[in-house]
């Protein structure tokens, strides 16, 4: 049962206060009184003139009881109070506020409990207009002793966990601060008659505050029933605050707060690891030992301008930037290039272009370069091809597209940046993924046989627009990264079953145009012997005959396309492991589609088509067979149970690292000298020498 929304409670309490008349067009206050339990008190006057003069009063009560609250009876004694009007479009804001801190009262008093308030008064509001009074607030004040007021804290503190040597936090139920918790006997900020009250249930256990409890290990404890004949000899002799429960709970210690910055971390000296080789992923580093940055787009889609090239990291980005902030992105085109050898530079061979419409990548202006204006070039586009060869760089092309504009121009920039690494010995077009084993992140290599250009891709759609197939772009597969993907086929509500399932398989075809697949990053298309894989193709084991059953209803139609590949680690090359191909099989899976109709069925209905691509790991060796014991007795699988008895002499075995030999076995002969005494010393020996 959860509480009621606030709004009907408020307006049950706009009511009782008989309130909804200032609603109405009246003037007044909104509440018309007021019971507050701290230093602030607000309400809302609605109605009043603008000349309306707003005051504040204190009300003195006799014998306990609250006089009648009049406009006539001033009192310009507010005491430590003070009124804050502030005017709205439609009411005013009207605060009173404690202007000094309460005296200070003890919790611990003698009266009965509850506790007697610190603070008890009565203040009155009035609002009048030309000596006439016309709205009242009434306002009783009553604050306690452990109302959050009293707790003063200093500003600027956070509270850290200072872990100690003893169990933090001494009462675990006392979860409100400033107050009593009922049922928390340990509570410090509970007065004796409140704790009275509740004595008899208190929290038990450690939650209740006992956080260091006699453990069964202990010497001090009693012999438990059933306890081993050993135990007064193999007993803990320990503190009793040296609990199993230390640092569970905190106690935490006040220090001032630090001043943070968000101000982002600068490396001041990149890490040049260039002189031995690049590896995947390294930064490209230039003669001035410096990254090499072009743009990129990050994966909250914001494009950053000094971001460094990764080796063997192909990328194609577009970047919008306002030209009135616009900077030249990047490096220099024209910056040497470490090539990956000691002492080794490539000076990159840069050309310059211009951008035959600069309209295209520039909106939001009316005139790129009006007459008699001063011009200045920006980077439309930046192109980089990197020859690579093993763990060097050979070759670096650059190619920049530059447009024309005036000095002044406003608007948007689109900028495109490709980065693509090529092998040393590959041909323009041709473009390897690995030397000799697949590089992560570079596309799967195939081939289509029996065609004069045999290269071909392996595809998948990529999310574009609405959706929809017939738009959809694509993209290729990439080595060890398991992709699913989808598009959206329009089909009318009379569509022939025959012709949809050609449409669908026709569609789901066009993603895998090859016939083969290379095992290696650098097998060549010109002779199929070179490690190329065919691709199987597996049927749908619950695929049933193709038909329909009317009503648009049409039976086995592929929506479905599963492509898996096995992959295993071949060996390494100068320590880089090299991934390879085992082979790959694709499977088409159908469904049975029925148009998505409301009322009507007059509209064309979406069919929803999907790729997936998974990459599975095959061990280079295969692994052992389980014995039959190992099969049966699974109590003793380590990787079952937490217990593992076949591992019970590890620390005495040459594979343990973790202190040196020669203590490992010292400490074997103590425990075992240990070990004989106490059975020396057990009851069985005991009676036996008593016979």
């Amino acid at each position: 049962m959860g509480s009621p929304p606030p709004a009907p409670r408020l307006l049950g309490l706009l009511l009782l206060l008989g309130v909804p008349r200032p609603l109405r067009g009246h003037t007044g206050f909104l509440p018309a009184s007021i019971r507050a339990s701290g230093p602030l008190a607000s309400a809302a006057l609605l109605g009043a003139p603008e000349d309306a003069a707003v005051s504040l009063s204190l009300l003195q009560d006799q014998a306990g009881s609250l006089p009648v609250p009049t406009c006539g009876e001033r009192n310009n004694d507010t005491g430590d109070w003070s009124l804050t009007v502030t005017p709205n479009v439609n009411a005013w804001d009207v605060t009173v506020r404690l202007k000094r801190a309460p005296p200070a009262c003890s919790s611990h008093r003698t009266g009965p409990f509850p506790e007697a308030p610190c603070i008890v008064q009565t203040l009155l509001v009035s609002a009048s207009h030309n000596a006439t009074c016309f709205a009242q607030l009434l306002i009783q004040v009553e604050i306690y002793a452990n109302s959050s007021l009293a707790q003063s804290a200093p500003e600027n503190v956070t509270a850290i966990p200072d872990q100690v040597h003893q169990p933090l936090g001494p009462c675990p139920c006392n979860l409100t601060a400033g107050a009593c918790d009922v049922r928390c006997c340990c509570d410090q900020e509970c007065s004796p008659d409140a704790t009275q009250l509740f004595r008899g249930a208190c929290f038990a256990g450690v939650f209740g505050g006992d956080v260091s409890p006699p453990f069964d290990q202990l010497c001090s404890v009693q012999r438990a029933p059933g306890a081993p004949g050993w135990f007064p000899f193999l007993c803990v002799q320990s503190s009793p605050t040296n609990s199993p429960f230390l640092g569970y709970f905190h106690r935490g210690a006040v220090s001032s707060g630090q001043p943070t910055t968000f101000a982002p971390y600068l490396h001041a000296d990149p890490k040049d690891m260039s002189d031995l080789g690049y590896k995947q992923g390294d930064p490209v580093m230039t003669a001035a030992q410096a990254y090499l940055t072009v743009p990129q787009v990050t994966l909250a889609g914001q494009c950053v301008r000094d971001a460094p090239v990764g080796f063997l990291q192909n990328f194609d980005v577009r970047c919008v930037t306002d030209l009135d902030a616009y900077q030249e992105p990047g490096s220099a085109p024209d910056a040497g290039i470490k090539a990956g050898t000691v002492g080794g530079v490539v000076i990159p061979h840069v050309t310059y272009e211009e951008a035959a419409d600069p309209g295209q990548v520039v909106t939001g202006t009316e005139t790129l370069l009006p007459p008699g204006s001063a011009p200045r070039n920006v980077t439309v586009e930046g192109h980089y091809l990197f020859r690579w060869n093993n763990r060097t760089i050979s070759e670096v092309h650059v190619r920049i597209v530059r447009a024309r504009l005036h000095a002044h121009q406003t608007g948007t920039l689109t900028q495109r940046f490709t980065v693509r690494f090529l092998s040393h010995n590959s041909g323009p077009g041709e473009e390897r993924s690995g030397n000799p084993g697949y590089q992560l992140g570079r596309p799967v290599r195939a081939l289509r046989a029996g065609r004069s250009d045999p290269a071909a891709a392996l595809s998948l759609w990529q999310p574009a627009g609405r959706g929809l197939c017939a738009s959809a772009p694509l993209r290729p597969v990439l080595f060890g990264e398991n992709v699913l993907s989808g598009c959206l086929l329009e089909v009318g509500i009379d569509e022939n079953c025959t012709r949809l399932r050609d449409k669908a398989a026709g569609i789901l075809d066009s993603l895998i145009q090859a016939t083969h697949v290379a095992a290696r990053g650098n097998s060549g298309y010109g002779d199929r012997s070179d490690g190329w894989l065919e691709i199987v193709t597996a049927r749908d084991t619950g695929a049933g005959p193709a038909g329909g059953r009317g009503n648009g209803v049409c039976e086995e139609v592929p929506a479905r396309l599963h492509v898996r590949i096995l992959t295993w680690e071949a060996g390494a090359v100068e320590g880089v492991p090299q991934q390879e191909i085992l082979g790959v099989e694709k499977r088409v899976s159908s469904v049975t589609w029925r148009p998505q109709c409301g009322l009507t069925c007059e509209q064309a209905g979406l069919f929803a088509l999907s790729a997936s691509v998974q990459f599975i790991q095959v061990p280079a060796r295969r692994p052992r067979p389980l014995t039959r014991f190992q099969v049966n007795s699974t109590e003793y699988n380590c990787d079952r149970n937490d217990v593992c008895w076949p591992q019970l002499l590890y620390p005495w075995t040459r594979h343990y690292r973790g202190e040196p030999y020669a203590r490992c076995v010292a400490k074997g002969l103590l425990l075992a000298a240990f070990s004989v005494v106490a059975v020396l010393l057990s009851d069985p020996w005991t009676r036996a020498r008593r016979a």
